[in-house]
């Protein structure tokens, strides 16, 4: 028993043995930017970050290519890298694969950066946008956006011991590097095929962290986790597409189209006003150019017109082309090209002006349709008078739909019993009618008096 005590004692007392920290020391958290940074994508890597650093993980591995974007996003991404307790690598790949403007600076912010045979970085000059199109600002302006680029690539480049000096010719200059120009310009740490060749060749390296710190890596036997956007980033991300953002508008302009065109359906309301919230959302992040937005609101307009005048087309295929304008113009990155595809465009304005030149014609000829329900329904119609019909209090009755109504004539009027007559109004339980060989109103909108 004693014994037993004794070795019980001194199996609590040891200190546990790391089996975990083992098992973490060769994790490594593995993260995309692929495309145009912008806030969604942000919000995807720094909360990868995040959880790496909760999760004690090896190694963070940034996979880089990206033509650039947002200013505000990069600046977040670098934030949380150059606040990061795990190591970060960034990584250019694959082959063919590129590092561009924002993604210069995210590149060059990493403890370990990397890049794989046939890519590029650089062109990190700094763009003003507005409306889609770069702005016109003056020199002393431009010098301002410029140095304070500059200035925020030294700040982090110089104390990761990189060439600050050839990194800021990529923001003065717009300079780009190759994989070798950069390796041998020392802006970059190594060049690696493919990622089991990256771990390979960090696996034992000591690298220096912000903070002046020496860690060396442990990855003999790397066990790669990628991390993938949340559904809720997935979906926000499609929406900032360029096509789908490009459909919301126009599926949410037609909804709302069609439920203020003929009141009650309800539905077409309820997406359209969906769609065109979440265009709207997506508008607040793309560089949306107002020329291509008015464009596409003259194409409506040429759509309605077509269906309210005789144009033979004219106006109709003026708004297509339009419509088709305005989206190849209405989003244009400089930094990326990236727009509404012609596809896409054509495929949209064409469903979209046919149904929008119907639906305005349906409301048009609606105006002239006599009503069908309810009392209004009586209007011209044909009734056989069953008591003499006076005028004023001599009213008599008619017998219409089946029903026997109350009616009266025309002031000095005094209509026999078996005549034909025709229903002009409605007063409320009493009908006035004429002799049916009266002229009928066709257009006539005065058809209910004295509705109780």
């Amino acid at each position: 028993m004693f014994f037993a005590l004794a070795a019980l004692s001194f199996v609590l007392v040891q200190p546990a043995r790391s089996f975990p920290a083992a098992q973490n020391s060769s994790t490594v958290v593995e993260l995309r930017i692929d495309g145009e940074i912008e806030p969604v994508l942000a919000e995807y890597i720094v909360r990868g970050i995040n959880e790496a650093n909760t999760d004690r993980a090896s190694l963070i591995l940034i996979t880089m290519n990206t033509p650039g974007g947002l200013d505000n996003s990069m600046r977040e991404i670098i934030q949380a890298i150059l606040a990061s307790k795990v190591p970060v690598c960034a990584y250019v790949a694959p082959t063919g694969s590129r590092a561009a403007s924002a993604g210069f600076f995210i590149l060059l912010s990493a403890d370990v950066a990397a890049m794989a045979p046939g890519t590029d970085t650089g062109a990190a000059s700094p763009i003003l946008v507005f409306g889609g199109q770069p702005a016109q600002i003056d020199d002393t302006l431009r010098k301002k956006i410029v140095n304070e680029a500059t200035a925020y690539l030294r700040s982090y480049v110089t104390q990761r011991g990189r060439n600050a000096e050839l990194a800021a010719t990529a923001v003065t200059d717009a300079k780009a590097f190759s994989e070798k120009e950069a390796l041998d310009g020392k802006l970059i740490d190594l060049i690696a095929i493919n990622r089991e060749d990256l771990l390979a060749k960090l696996n034992g390296r000591t690298i220096t962290r912000l903070d002046g710190a020496k860690v060396q890596l442990a990855l003999s036997q790397p066990v790669v986790t990628q991390r993938e956007m949340t559904a809720r980033e997935k979906f926000l991300t499609r929406i900032v597409q360029p096509d789908v953002f490009f459909i919301l508008l126009i599926i949410g302009v037609l909804g709302l189209y069609v439920e203020f065109s003929h009141p009650g359906m309800f539905a077409p309301g309820v997406i359209g006003g969906i769609a065109l919230v979440l265009a709207l959302f997506a508008m607040h992040m793309l560089p949306v150019n107002f020329t291509g937005l008015l464009l596409i609101v003259v194409a409506f307009v040429f759509f309605v017109l077509e269906a309210k005048f005789p144009t033979h087309g004219v106006l109709g295929v003026g708004g297509v082309i339009a419509m088709v304008l305005g989206a190849l113009m209405l989003i244009r990155s400089p930094l990326t090209g990236m727009g509404v595809s012609l596809s896409t465009a054509v495929g949209i304005a064409l469903p979209f002006a046919v149904i929008i030149v119907i639906l305005m014609r349906l409301v048009l000829r609606s105006r002239h349709w006599k009503q069908s329900t309810g009392k209004e329904e009586l209007v011209g119609e044909e009734a056989e008078v069953t008591e003499t019909v006076g005028s004023g209090n001599a009213a008599g009755m008619v017998f219409v739909h089946g029903e026997l109504w109350r009616a009266t004539a025309p002031d000095g009027m005094s209509i026999p019993k078996g005549a034909r007559v025709r229903v002009r109004k409605v007063k409320g339980l009493t009908l006035e009618v004429e002799p049916a060989h009266t002229p009928y109103p066709a257009h006539s909108h005065e058809t209910l008096e004295g509705r109780q």
